[in-house]
């Protein structure tokens, strides 16, 4: 493995032999066969084949990694679960959506909220990778306001009847199985919509300059018929929208450190190579200081995402410190990226190195899993006891 790791402050020390092996194990995996693919893929224009890859994810544990064994999870624990979405976005952000989105937005509702039938269908075939699911939430009028939806489900003969549209959708165009969410009169429900139910359309979003190398997609409902074996029973409020999506914002957390990571590196690397007025630029001032303040701010990121991991797994955490780690280090990957490049010269725009792949895919993340908005008002609120979401004018 070329990846030694950035761990100024020894907080790999810290870590289990069973989560090092479990990174190790990714780490070697992703550099060899698949850091290849995603540079290739970004070359072309092209997207990663994740039919093709996901199977080999899941017989290495790196789907549903915190699912219990039972359904075919590798039950993990939460630093796991992080040090996986690190090494995945260290190659490319559409890797770490992916996996984050098959384990915290797929699996995570199905196990929590379903039935036993569900799970024992679903889990164990997406686990291994046989299924790829999505997680339909966002729609084109409505992003952080999730409680003013426009998707329905009225009652219908037998089950339920859905009308809507999803947008900004992970593996929206290729999903086996998706978990919709929907207005009732009763709240809003999670349903399971499978791939070729009538009425039901994806659609591939190719017009994006983020995550260029994942599936993002549409879903359109027109009066597609959902039985009552297919809602998940469990998910019956808005909070547990958002029991989900903390699963989802964790991850990126430690995403973001992986892309942070890999700017930072190539960065290092460079500025020790590249000469100019007959010294490495590395060796002046400014650089120099753009790499400590690069380190210095990984190294608080690593910090907070170990701590809140090691909370998460003691039950202690708060989906506040969840917001806290996301809003902080998607903010300390963006300024990696932008530092790195601008490190590289004219170098950095090139597709030779990763910091420009970087830098759209984290533009994505800035926004998606809850805005940094969004985190600072549920920061806000939960430090001044009011809410600053909504105003009555």
């Amino acid at each position: 493995m070329a990846f030694k790791g950035v761990d100024y402050y020894g907080i790999e020390e810290l870590l289990s032999d069973e989560e090092k092996m479990l990174r190790d194990a990714a780490r070697e995996f992703l550099e060899k066969e698949v850091e290849p693919l995603v540079v290739d893929a970004f070359h072309k224009e092209e997207l990663l084949n994740m039919e093709e890859l996901a199977p080999k994810m899941g017989k290495l544990g790196m789907l549903g990694p915190q699912i219990p064994q039972e359904y075919g999870g590798g039950g993990a624990n939460y630093v796991q679960f992080g040090l996986l979405c690190q090494e995945l976005e260290r190659v490319d952000g559409a890797l770490r959506s992916f996996c984050a989105v098959q384990s915290g937005l797929v699996m995570y509702p199905i196990w929590q909220f379903g039935t036993e039938e569900q799970k024992c269908k679903w889990l164990p075939q997406i686990a291994s990778g046989k299924k790829i699911g999505c997680f339909g939430l966002t729609e084109p009028n409505r992003g952080s306001d999730v409680a003013t939806m426009e998707t329905v489900a009225k009652k219908g003969d037998g089950g339920w009847i859905l009308n809507g549209s999803k947008e900004w959708i992970s593996e929206g165009s290729t999903a086996d199985i998706s978990v919709v969410y929907a207005r009732t009169e009763d709240g809003v429900r999670a349903f399971l919509v499978p791939r070729g139910a009538k009425g039901f359309t994806q659609t591939f979003q190719d017009k994006k300059g983020a995550m260029r190398c994942g599936d993002v997609g549409t879903l359109a409902l027109n009066d597609v018929k959902v039985p009552e074996e297919n809602v998940l029973p469990g998910s019956t409020r808005l909070r547990h929208v958002f029991m989900c999506l903390n699963q989802a914002r964790y991850g990126i957390s430690w995403g973001a450190i992986g892309a942070a990571m890999s700017c930072y590196e190539t960065a290092l690397n460079y500025t020790k190579q590249r000469e100019q007025f007959g010294a490495p630029i590395a060796s002046y001032q400014l650089v120099q200081r753009d790499l400590v303040n690069m380190l210095i701010e990984i190294t608080k990121a690593q910090l907070l995402s170990y701590r809140l991991g090691r909370l998460l797994d003691s039950g202690k955490g708060k989906h506040q410190q969840i917001s806290l780690a996301k809003k902080n280090n998607v903010e300390m990957a963006r300024m990696c990226a932008r530092t790195a490049r601008s490190l590289l010269g004219a170098n950095g725009c090139s597709y030779d190195y990763p910091p420009i792949r970087h830098m759209g895919n984290i533009e994505a993340v800035y926004t998606y899993q809850g805005t940094d908005f969004i985190h600072t008002l549920i920061l806000g609120q939960d430090i001044t006891g009011i809410q600053a979401f909504t105003r009555k004018l």
